[in-house]
């Protein structure tokens, strides 16, 4: 079996369909694994959620999910809607209740016990999370805000959600490969026991996947079909 992540999808159904083909995906034999950030800038919220569920894939909640989550669950408990940015309000016009429930359902981290060698290094299994992980905390320790928005580590240990100093990833160290996404200002990162696999897709770069097979990493890219949104968050 074979298990394949794909970064930031961010709506763009059409070049995840591209990437599951080029990565040869057979869906009774392997696994998709999604990042985060599924919806929102991209042109096709509800076909990427709907692929994804297909697919039986397995994914953690982006940042950007959860911006429209947050609308979502006011709405629900009859709170005051939150004021939204023209990207997320397209999602919230466009999901329905049943993919609602499969965004609100996405964990914030999950582990897939399979052994992977990356940069030299043999891992015992892979962590993916959207953003990062404070390597000071456990697991289950983490500050959610943190494992959907970090990008940085400051030199005095601090988290930041901006890109100054060093990419958190650098200081990860082990057992565990963690796979994430969210960065794509830095875009491919690979570091010794770190993978981060955003390459701004929605911004006109490329949809990025890591293709693991017995224990050895494969990257995988398809261009973007044209540029869905402006880093500064137009569309």
């Amino acid at each position: 079996m074979r298990t394949l992540f794909v970064g930031d999808v961010h709506g763009c159904r059409r070049e995840l369909s591209t990437l599951l083909e080029r990565a040869s995906f057979e869906p009774a034999e392997d696994t998709l694994v999604l990042v985060g950030d599924l919806v929102a800038k991209g042109p096709d919220p509800a076909g990427v959620i709907d692929l994804a569920r297909e697919l039986d894939a397995l994914a953690v909640r982006g940042n950007h999910d959860e911006h429209c989550l947050r609308w979502y669950r006011a709405s629900k408990n009859d709170e005051p809607l939150p004021e939204l940015k023209r990207t997320h309000q397209a999602v919230v016009d466009a999901l329905d209740e049943v993919r609602w429930q499969y965004l609100d359902a996405l964990p914030l981290s999950l582990r897939v016990d399979t052994p992977a060698r990356w940069q030299g290094n043999t891992h015992d299994a892979v962590l993916v999370v959207h953003a990062g992980l404070d390597p000071r905390v456990p697991l289950r320790d983490q500050d959610p805000a943190n494992l959907m928005n970090m990008r940085s580590i400051r030199a005095d240990g601090s988290i930041s959600k901006r890109i100054e100093t060093d990419p958190w990833g650098v200081h990860w160290p082990g057992p565990e490969l963690v796979i994430y996404g969210h960065d794509a200002m830095r875009g491919l990162q690979r570091h010794p026991h770190a993978l981060g696999l955003d390459t701004g897709c929605c911004y006109g770069g490329t949809l990025t996947g890591a293709l693991l097979e017995d224990g050895e990493i494969e990257l995988i890219q398809v261009p973007a079909e044209r540029v869905w949104s402006d880093p500064g968050g137009g569309s």
